[in-house]
């Protein structure tokens, strides 16, 4: 079969549909905007989502929900910083959170400067925390991270449990961290979904840390759509990519195929034969 047209065929069960996010506009977006020495300051300190930016939450969760994918999506990673859970519980989470409800909220009210409600953990898929998709690390106080101790406060129903310091041990205020090493870490990430058992899952992360990752990708595929992966992500755009094994990291079993012929034997059609 000429293939020249660039198409490629995989085993359903060799492949995983990932929601790439980034988070909504923070404090530091805007005034990074202005003044890129704005990135340096202590006021920005793990920054938090602006007005626009819950605006901007709001708007794609209609969006997800619209289109269904609300309803598919079996797991949500995020990045444990402040402004990536707000986006990841406004966009993923449940409905209002109230005092009947016997589950923790996925976030209590006012959470981060902010006049939200709380967000019920009911009916929506289970957050966990991930510090390999944090954003490119060191000099800049906005990429730095509060203790999981003050995230559990803040955040009832998310799993920390992957985190394994409560103090930020990776954030270093002199050592800015090379892009070549926010791609590796992007990449390991891609390789412990793998690991995992679900099939659609959604990414809630940051800007360089998605631009780094995905610009190993895209080399054997027509110019446009290497264009389309490796383009910098907007504040709290939505980009759903699918991931393949062309290896054999994924072990899980198809679940969709079936054996044909029962009992066993042989079974070849005539032109085979022949």
């Amino acid at each position: 079969m000429d293939t020249a047209a660039g198409q490629s065929l995989y085993p359903l069960h060799h492949c995983k549909t990932v929601h790439l996010v980034r988070h909504a506009q923070g404090v530091h977006n805007v005034e990074g905007e202005k003044n890129h020495d704005a990135y340096l300051s202590y006021d920005h300190f793990d920054a938090h989502l602006t007005p626009l930016g819950w605006k901007q939450v709001g708007n794609l969760q209609k969006h997800v929900k619209a289109c269904e994918l609300f309803s598919r999506i079996e797991l949500v990673i995020v990045s444990p910083l402040l402004r990536t859970m707000q986006t990841a519980v406004g966009v993923f989470g449940g409905e209002a959170y109230t005092d009947a409800i016997d589950k923790p909220p996925l976030m209590m009210e006012n959470v981060g400067q902010s006049d939200h409600l709380a967000v019920s953990s009911v009916n929506c898929p289970p957050f966990i925390a991930v510090e390999l998709c944090r954003e490119q690390m060191g000099v800049h106080p906005c990429d730095k991270r509060r203790t999981i101790s003050e995230y559990r406060k803040m955040f009832p129903a998310i799993d920390f449990s992957l985190v394994e310091s409560d103090d930020d041990i990776l954030w270093s205020p002199d050592i800015r961290e090379k892009k070549e090493d926010v791609a590796a870490r992007g990449l390991k990430l891609l390789e412990w979904l793998w690991t995992r058992k679900e099939k659609e899952i959604a990414v809630v992360t940051h800007s360089s840390f998605l631009f780094n990752t995905l610009s190993a990708f895209g080399n054997d595929c027509h110019p446009n759509i290497k264009s389309a992966i490796r383009t910098h992500f907007a504040n709290c755009e939505l980009r759903s990519v699918v991931l393949v094994d062309r290896g054999m990291i994924g072990s899980n079993e198809p679940t969709t195929n079936y054996p044909g012929k029962i009992p066993r034997g042989p079974d070849l059609p005539s032109d085979a034969a022949d």
